[in-house]
């Protein structure tokens, strides 16, 4: 069984930080690329930054400057730093990861439970 956990969400008012981490556990051979999406109520999921197990990172321009993605490959975590917060960043925001459990395993898709951002104005 796999376990992405989520923490660091929260409150913050417009122009402020937040960092999320995320910690993937149980039955791990291999993960691929890590992520974090959001969904603000309303609206489609959207990927909102990724990183592969080489360090290559992927933004849309939504947040390309003001998000860094960061992980470690050892310890299976994935963080997202959040600076230059918006109210239209306000959405729960989810980890992701595309991993293997054992190695005959197909690369699947695992999802956090989601953490909340509010942005206040």
């Amino acid at each position: 069984q796999v376990q992405l956990v989520e923490s660091g969400g929260g409150l913050v008012q417009a122009g402020g930080s937040l960092r999320l981490s995320c910690a993937a556990s149980g039955s791990i051979f291999s993960i691929n690329t890590m992520g974090w999406y959001r969904q603000a109520p309303g609206k489609q999921r959207e990927l909102v930054a990724g990183i592969t197990t080489g360090g290559s990172t992927n933004y849309p321009d939504s947040v390309r400057g003001r998000f860094t993605i960061s992980r470690d490959n050892a310890k299976n975590t994935v963080a997202l730093q959040m600076n230059s917060l918006n109210p239209e960043d306000t959405a729960v925001y989810y980890c992701n990861a595309n991993l293997r459990r054992y190695p005959s395993d197909y690369a699947r898709e695992f999802w956090g439970q989601g953490t909340q951002v509010t942005v206040s104005s």
